[in-house]
């Protein structure tokens, strides 16, 4: 599923195809800013969105077989809640 799918599937309880893009961009835009304010996102059921370090380390470039180093960042993580984790078992 893609955002355009998940459009269509909000569509379903909306009115119209504009108000469904609104909401998904809304919901996806509230994620995202909570993330950059370094928040955790907390769907009840669903899952936690919440950032993470990744410490720098060494990488290899695939085309020549240099040894990179590759920095430290930020990266954004999903964790499933324990009633979604169970459902894909």
């Amino acid at each position: 599923m893609n955002k355009s799918d998940l459009i269509n599937e909000v569509c379903n309880y909306v009115n119209k195809k504009s108000d469904a893009q609104a909401v998904v961009d809304c919901v996806f835009s509230k994620i995202r800013e909570a993330l950059l304010k370094n928040e955790n996102v907390t769907l009840t059921g669903f899952g936690t969105f919440r950032m993470a370090e990744r410490s720098a380390r060494k990488g290899r470039n695939p085309r020549t077989g240099e040894e990179i180093e590759i920095g430290q960042r930020r990266m954004p993580r999903f964790v499933p809640a324990r009633g979604f984790k169970e459902d894909l078992k």
